[in-house]
């Protein structure tokens, strides 16, 4: 069998504004991914966005299709990427940070298509400011001097100092922890402010210890619109099992959208695959907001022009060594 390789270097993944930890996760944890008639591998970060990754496992639709289909857990998007570009998954869940997708195609051109993004705004919520439930801010421009945390990642780093500078703190400095000690953090003072993606504004909220102070603040302000769609984490596919797996790839693709469907369609029915793949503990399943999805065939014009006006930021940043287009990294049956 041929092995699914991208041949990538440690100074490479690092020099793409990766951290190199994948070799500690993943050496001897997985096989490289393989072609025909093995595993599908998956990486997935645990936050709530993937819950149709999750619906199609649990519910079976993978296996029903014929598939054998594996979701493989990591610490962060950057890992997944990591995995992707070394070739031991076969792609990504949805939540998986687009910027970070991005990043690993710049490094590797043609690594992967997209074949459904996650959409957050003010009123679909992921993306959230939260300060501790005792805090006496009210607003962002009041964390001057303050210890401002996000998500570990290029993506997440760069939206938190881009929310601080838009709101009139110059050379803002953030910390970067796992999303599953952002709660954590705040309750022990550890930090005065995260930026950070649910459920954690859910458990926070729940349990006592956090305050959402600003919820949808990457349409806000990246994309000057509250409720513009942000295309902040996708599902995606390798190349190379596209091209090597059509028939596989069709019959994922389908089952995949079973799993997107149940999710707009009946979230009371799906919200319990929360458990087990993210913080959320089942008495808190049903207070997980949820956010929208935009299948590779549904994608409108205005939408895949959000979608670039949020990497067009980065390659403002210097975070992109060159402009990279949206509409060729979307899947096309």
């Amino acid at each position: 069998m041929k092995t699914v390789t991208h041949a990538v270097s440690r100074r490479q993944l690092i020099k793409a504004g990766f951290a190199g930890a994948a070799a500690v996760a993943l050496g001897g944890a997985m096989r490289p991914a393989r072609a025909a008639g093995e595993k599908i591998l998956i990486g997935y970060w645990p936050v709530a966005s993937g819950l149709p990754f999750y619906t199609a496992l649990e519910r079976g639709y993978f296996k029903e299709a014929g598939l054998n289909v594996e979701g493989v857990k990591l610490a962060s998007a950057q890992q997944v990427i990591e995995a992707m570009v070394a070739g031991r998954i076969h792609g990504s869940a949805n939540g998986t940070a687009s910027a970070s997708l991005a990043l690993g195609e710049i490094m590797s051109p043609g690594l992967f298509k997209i074949i459904c993004a996650n959409p957050s705004s003010r009123s679909l919520v992921l993306d959230e400011v939260l300060v501790p439930a005792a805090s006496t801010v009210q607003k962002i421009s009041e964390l001057a001097g303050k210890r401002f945390a996000c998500g570990p990642g290029i993506q997440n780093v760069t939206i938190a100092k881009l929310i601080l500078e838009k709101n009139g703190i110059e050379n803002p400095k953030v910390i970067e922890l796992p999303i599953g000690q952002h709660v954590p953090a705040l309750a022990a003072n550890q930090v005065d402010a995260v930026y950070t993606l649910e459920p954690t504004g859910t458990v926070g909220r729940l349990n006592g210890t956090a305050r959402v102070l600003e919820t949808g603040v990457v349409s806000h302000y990246m994309l000057g619109d509250p409720e513009a769609p942000w295309y902040g984490g996708s599902a995606s596919l390798l190349s190379s099992l596209i091209k090597e797996r059509p028939a596989d790839v069709e019959k994922y693709i389908t089952a995949y959208r079973k799993g997107v469907k149940d999710v707009l369609e009946r979230p009371a029915d799906v919200r319990r695959y929360l458990t087990g793949h993210t913080s959320v503990a089942a008495d808190l399943v049903n207070e997980v907001p949820m956010i929208g999805y935009t299948m590779y065939d549904e994608f409108k014009p205005s939408d895949v022009d959000y979608f670039q006006k949020y990497f067009d930021v980065f390659t403002e940043r210097k975070i992109f060594s060159r402009r990279l287009e949206v509409a060729p990294l979307i899947y096309k049956a």
